[in-house]
């Protein structure tokens, strides 16, 4: 794949990139660096890419082991208690103020869970989260099922 419709697939699929960005980067500034990461990532094996799956499964696959590898590198992994407030580009509606409290219980989860849910919530079929995490379909399934229980106590308990 040429560089030009590399280029243009990601700019296609780079909701998938900000929605990681999102869940496991903290700062602006680290998101702009994570994203070139990311991106630079994603050229760089381009050629391991074989079309077994779809662009967007592999880009998906290739951001969050970029962001994790990144965060265990720096050891910054850190959970905020849901009331921290994070810089989202959101009017501040109630619908948006739900939409936070989900975003914010999200990023308490462990970095598996919160791969399941994320792609769940893009309305990813459970085999495609299960070939983009590496585990079987109805491990996803009982997975979203907990997930979901856990995100309602989260919810709940912070009214």
């Amino acid at each position: 794949m040429n560089e030009e419709l590399f280029l243009s697939k990601v700019k296609e699929h780079e909701g998938i990139i900000n929605k990681i960005l999102y869940l496991y980067v903290d700062t602006q500034e680290d998101k702009k660096d994570m994203y070139q990461e990311i991106v630079l990532q994603a050229w760089k094996s381009m050629s391991r890419f074989r079309g077994d799956s779809k662009f967007s499964t592999w880009l998906y696959r290739v951001g969050l082991n970029t962001v994790m590898t990144f965060n265990r590198k720096e050891s910054r992994i850190q959970q905020q208690p849901l009331e921290t407030s994070f810089d989202l580009e959101q009017p501040s509606t109630e619908v948006s103020d739900r939409s936070l409290k989900l975003m914010q219980a999200i990023k308490l989860l462990n970095d598996i869970d919160k791969s399941i849910i994320t792609l769940h919530l893009e309305d990813y079929s459970h085999d495609e989260i299960a070939e983009m995490i590496g585990i079987t379909k109805n491990n996803v399934t009982v997975k979203i099922h907990r997930i979901k229980d856990e995100l309602k106590r989260k919810l709940q308990a912070n009214g």
